[in-house]
């Protein structure tokens, strides 16, 4: 899992950033009405946060004549309509259950209307924009335009150069605004913030005394009591991850980890098809785990990797991944993401219209699983002694699959499951909470009321996550042609689940039977039948006194560390072949 950003004490403004700030600063001071006016007329995003962590070094302002790509979410039509559809489609008590939509019905409900096409067309034209892509959603618009023009087409932006670790990117170091007859027409415009979160250090190694030999696919097929016959057989069947921040998984490591780890069942030792473009260089860490383990779970199942090796340094690759799903009508049934950010750090427009994207791939029967993070509950710094859990954002997201993690009790045997304190979890403060889970998290709220962490810390109203988990912890992946021990995060735990699913989308659809879609409303109405309940332990939260670095803890039944447990593939293979 990608960490959050650093926290605000851990952020600097570059030089020039700060400049741009503080005339801002002046500028509202001097003229508090405009400012008043700019917010709620001009800020398509004014709670985005700008400043640029201090791990990003500031190389200057972009040449006028530099080329930029920059993404224009537009005002889609029927957003409650596409929710309600979403619903019914994902609750097995429904008549309209896994009846999914196609992307071209998909579209026909949500493109925008002709008016926001012909406003916002006319605007871009007017400024000589005529170099623009769309999707078959219509609701997405890459436009390729000068930085000049960028900056007269979006007052306040001002673009600069920044890079990290070999990595160049291009964005703005102020808001932008758009001109209040077009407000109303866009969501937000992707490519002048949101530098892409630190990736964590997965393969960082546990002390123990003794020999470990650590989680190899045999170890997860014996704790979740998956036979060698359990691979997949359709012809319909696949699954897909997605890989950020230039993260590329190599073909002959895929083949060396099956040669090693899978030679008690059947399974494939390539991937069908990269969407994107591999990178050169190193292997990464997170992608040769992801693709590892989704396809030695979901064993013999076609298997697609989203790539994106950063080559548009003004795009953000979250979503461009994002927008490829609008753009593609046929899609793998499961995908999993080792992705997050601190959902203090975007915008909540932002996060809405992905919401939004979310919802479209749910209807249209497609699973979306997303690893939990791996900072426990998170803590931010509100001032002095004053602190409160952060919650990550997609992993808050009430249209997905959040995944948590778990350790073995006995870290040397084939024991039960005890909370990973890594295991990301918690409320939202952005989304409330979604009918499906409400008798769930009350349950827990309740059970648990005499330990819970002050009520200060976090929103007992929003969305709770994880879902479910896998384990987490002391993976064994080959990176680079070597095999690396000690492995660990909730990026391990969700392609594993992600390949569970995508063996029952396969018995599944061996029957006729529509793929699982959005999990969640049906998740909850098992109240944890079929999964391996995890009641011990808890994970991190703030080092402070009032909760001295403690966040949640497991509890029977649901809880915000591990969801409500851990797969035993059999009940629930059985439990979700029931129509």
């Amino acid at each position: 899992m990608t960490a959050a950003t650093s926290s605000p004490e851990a952020q600097q403004l570059s030089s020039v950033a700060a400049e741009d700030t503080m005339n801002a600063l002046i500028l509202t001071l001097s003229i508090p009405w405009l400012f008043i006016s700019l917010v709620w007329c001009g800020y398509l995003e004014y709670d985005q946060d700008v400043l640029i962590p201090e791990d990003w070094s500031h190389v200057g302002r972009v040449d006028p004549a530099e080329q930029l790509e920059l993404t224009f979410a537009l005002k889609q039509q029927n957003v409650h309509l596409l929710e309600e559809k979403l619903r019914l489609v994902s609750d097995p008590d429904s008549a309209q259950y896994g009846k999914h939509l196609t992307l071209e019905e998909v579209s026909s409900l949500v493109r925008p209307s002709e008016l926001t096409h012909k406003v916002v067309r006319h605007w871009l034209q007017s400024h000589g924009i005529t170099s623009c892509l769309t999707v078959s959603t219509q609701d997405f618009l890459q436009c390729t335009m000068t930085a000049e023009v960028a900056e007269t087409l979006l007052p306040g932006s001002r673009f600069h150069r920044y890079v990290r670790e070999g990595q160049s990117l291009v964005r703005s170091s102020a808001p932008y605004s758009v001109h209040n007859d077009i407000h109303q027409h866009l969501d937000f415009v992707g490519g002048l913030h949101r530098l892409p979160p630190k990736g964590q250090d997965l393969s960082k190694q546990r002390p123990m005394g003794g020999v470990h030999l650590g989680v190899t696919p045999a170890i997860l097929r014996a704790r979740y009591n998956l036979t060698a016959a359990d691979v997949g057989t359709s012809q319909n069947n696949s699954q897909a991850v997605a890989q950020f921040l230039e993260q590329y998984y190599h073909p002959a490591d895929l083949a060396e980890f099956m040669s090693m780890f899978g030679g008690s069942f059947q399974h494939l030792s390539q991937v069908d098809r990269v969407v994107g473009t591999q990178g050169g260089g190193k292997a990464g860490i997170e992608a040769s785990l992801d693709v590892e383990y989704i396809m030695s779970t979901g064993a013999n199942i076609s298997t697609w990797v989203f790539t994106n090796p950063g080559r548009h340094e003004t795009q953000e690759p979250f979503l461009q991944w994002m927008v490829l799903l609008s753009n593609m009508s046929d899609l793998p049934w499961v995908h999993t993401i080792s992705y997050g950010d601190d959902e203090d750090s975007l915008s909540t427009a932002y996060m809405t219209r992905i919401n939004t994207e979310f919802m479209k791939a749910g209807v249209r029967g497609i699973s979306l699983l997303f690893a939990s993070g791996d900072s426990g509950a998170g803590c931010k710094h509100l001032g002095k002694e004053q602190n409160s859990f952060r919650p990550s954002f997609p992993a808050s997201s009430p249209y997905v699959t959040t995944v948590g993690g778990t350790s073995f009790k006995n870290p040397f045997k084939l024991t039960y499951e005890v909370t990973d304190y890594i295991s990301g979890g918690g409320f939202s403060n952005v989304f409330k909470m979604p009918d499906y889970q409400v008798s769930a998290v009350e349950g827990y709220l309740k059970t648990v009321a005499a330990t819970l962490p002050p009520r200060s810390y976090y929103n007992t109203s929003g969305r709770a996550y994880p879902d479910m988990a896998a384990l987490s912890d002391n993976y064994w992946v080959v990176s680079n042609r070597v095999p690396v021990p000690w492995v660990s995060g909730t990026s391990a735990s969700t392609p594993v689940v992600g390949g569970v699913l995508s063996l029952i989308n396969d018995q599944r659809l061996l029957k006729g039977l529509p793929a699982l879609g959005f999990l969640n409303p049906r998740l909850y109405k098992l109240k944890g039948q079929a999964l391996f309940d995890v009641t011990e332990g808890c994970h991190l939260g703030c080092l402070d006194e009032q909760v001295q670095g403690q966040g949640f803890c497991a509890a029977p039944s649901w809880d915000p560390v591990t969801g409500w447990g851990t797969p035993n593939y059999p009940a629930l293979l059985a439990a979700l072949l029931a129509e």
